[in-house]
């Protein structure tokens, strides 16, 4: 891979801007993992021999782009893995969907089933044996002729949690096959990007807020420009 763009770092983080078609962690494809090549990055970087630990708190689905964040210590990933798991990261994605949605901004609930085989996940709207709840708030924040652009805020972390969501509300995210858009991105990925993260570091204690750019394509720079 090219160099990672990196979003912040330390002695315990490195937070990288993921692009679409990059993977985080090794699947079947064995293509190489960010979780590596980003470690191996820091082992060049910093002339250390062997490849450099690297720790994975949290993940992006391969077609999604945005904020990564990886540990670069047991203690970082640790806690990182605690502040994941206690939902005390704010998590703030946009998606341009293909309709819009049925208010210009709600918090909804789904309980989530997910079929491995497929790697789908299904939103049912009450409780089910096997379904997690999933809860995420979105509001719309731009549109163009065709699309609509929302803001998320993830409340849960659930299996893809928000293509599922928004598609069963009717508003699936543009490119995004498997959850009913359409029809396919050029780039293969989708239009989600985590754009954002917030969260007390967990060795140094202050607060951290990391933004990430939008990738740079026509509909992403028209939404950018009008934001």
């Amino acid at each position: 891979m090219s160099s990672p763009e990196i979003l912040y770092e330390d002695n315990h983080l490195i937070i990288v801007n993921k692009r679409v078609g990059e993977i985080v962690q090794g699947d079947k494809t064995g293509d190489e993992p960010l979780v590596k090549s980003v470690a191996k990055f820091i082992a060049k970087r910093d002339s250390k021999p062997g490849d450099a630990f690297l720790g994975l708190p949290h993940r992006l689905d391969r077609p999604v782009s945005g904020v990564t964040l990886f540990a670069k210590t047991s203690k970082g990933l640790v806690r990182m893995n605690e502040i994941f798991r206690t939902g005390t990261v704010k998590k703030i994605y946009w998606a341009i969907v293909t309709k819009l949605p049925p208010k210009e901004e709600d918090v909804i609930v789904h309980y989530l089933s997910r079929n491995e085989k497929q790697n789908k996940s299904h939103a049912h709207f009450k409780p089910k044996s096997g379904a997690k709840e999933a809860k995420l708030r979105y509001k719309l924040i731009g549109a163009s002729d065709k699309y609509y652009l929302l803001e998320v805020e993830l409340l849960t972390g659930r299996h893809h949690q928000i293509r599922c969501q928004l598609a069963a509300i009717g508003s699936p995210i543009k490119g995004d096959l498997k959850y009913g858009a359409p029809r396919s991105n050029p780039n293969g990925g989708i239009s989600l990007h985590a754009k954002s993260l917030k969260f007390t570091h967990p060795v140094k204690k202050e607060e951290i807020y990391i933004e990430a750019p939008l990738p740079d394509d026509n509909l992403w720079n028209y939404f950018s420009d009008i934001k």
